[in-house]
């Protein structure tokens, strides 16, 4: 098929190019959210091709993938088609509800011609997603293979813009946890994390924005993976720490309580229960290498790309047929 999808979410748009179709990915000049085009720090194959906006009316598209409600209007204005009504849609859902949860209607729940595909099971419950057809397609990411060697006592943790997001992401939590284990913090603009949080630059240190392959060989040198975010509906750095079968310790919240079995780490909603897992793991190697093996296993087998695509195969052609 020919799929046309926007480059929105880096890293889920990275599996979910790898699999059998034609991608076209919307480029406008400046490269911003209404058309990023290919991206230039992840590895996708040639079939994912960007299209200038304008040349999109030139193009045949069978089916088109929508994850914002931006989308719908720009199929309108550069295809002059409208999704669900001469242009086969699904819409992904990648974000947990916020506002009056557990009352937050999901802004394509009066309709019925657009499949909502939720990321996890969690947003599908807690979504009121009224008349609107759903399904879950859980994550699946590139493996980046067992990498993991934890011969740094330090914890790897991975979040973008941590200052703006604050609470969701749990950049709060830093300034405790960094009293159990120092910390290295991977991710985008991560510039006045110290000064926002109160952390000590002698316990945590930023690493900004580096390559995907050079964050996944840096982090699987730290003995564990802290998860502290809050209200995310999983992330995926968390699910491929489990693939480089590092240990992992997270909070208990959204699909966490899914995604990670208890031989992989540790999951709670205490601080001091995490804490006490992050110097355990820093202290007992063996341990930790194991909890992470189980990790792996576990992470192959639920979120594994193979699976991932079949998944979006099946409810394409289903959207297409219908």
């Amino acid at each position: 098929m020919r799929v046309l999808v926007w480059h929105v979410h880096g890293s889920w748009t990275t599996s979910f190019v790898q699999g059998g179709h034609d991608y076209l990915l919307p480029l406008v000049p400046d490269r911003s959210g209404d058309g990023g085009g290919r991206a230039r720090t992840w590895d996708w194959p040639a079939s994912a091709r960007e299209v200038p906006f304008d040349r999109l009316r030139d193009e045949e598209v069978d089916v088109v993938v929508l994850q914002r409600t931006r989308d719908i209007e720009l199929c309108r204005e550069w295809l002059g088609r409208e999704p669900g009504r001469d242009l086969p849609a699904v819409f992904v859902e990648h974000n947990t509800p916020r506002g009056d949860v557990p009352m937050t209607r999901h802004p394509l729940a009066d309709q019925t011609a657009i499949p909502i595909a939720h990321v996890t099971h969690f947003n599908e419950l807690f979504y009121d997603n009224g008349s609107a057809p759903t399904v879950v397609v859980e994550h699946g990411v590139v493996d980046p293979g067992e990498l993991y060697t934890g011969e740094l006592p330090r914890a790897g943790v991975a979040v973008n813009e941590p200052v703006r997001r604050g609470r969701v992401t749990g950049s709060d939590l830093l300034r405790r946890f960094q009293d159990a284990a120092p910390l290295d913090v991977f991710g985008m603009r991560l510039a006045g994390l110290h000064e926002a949080y109160g952390l000590d630059p002698e316990r945590v240190a930023l690493h900004e924005d580096p390559p995907q392959h050079e964050m996944h060989r840096e982090m699987a040198r730290r003995r564990v993976y802290l998860h502290p975010l809050r209200w995310t509906s999983l992330g995926l750095s968390l699910i491929e720490a489990m693939h480089m079968a590092m240990p992992v310790v997270v909070l208990a919240t959204t699909e966490s309580v899914e995604a990670v079995p208890r031989d992989a780490g540790c999951l709670s909603t205490r601080v001091d229960v995490l804490s006490e897992a992050l110097r355990q793991y820093l202290h007992d190697h063996d341990a930790a290498r194991l909890a992470g093996k189980s990790a792996r296993a576990y992470a192959l087998e639920r979120y594994g790309l193979a699976r991932f695509l079949r998944d979006w195969d099946a409810l394409l052609r289903e959207v297409v047929r219908t």
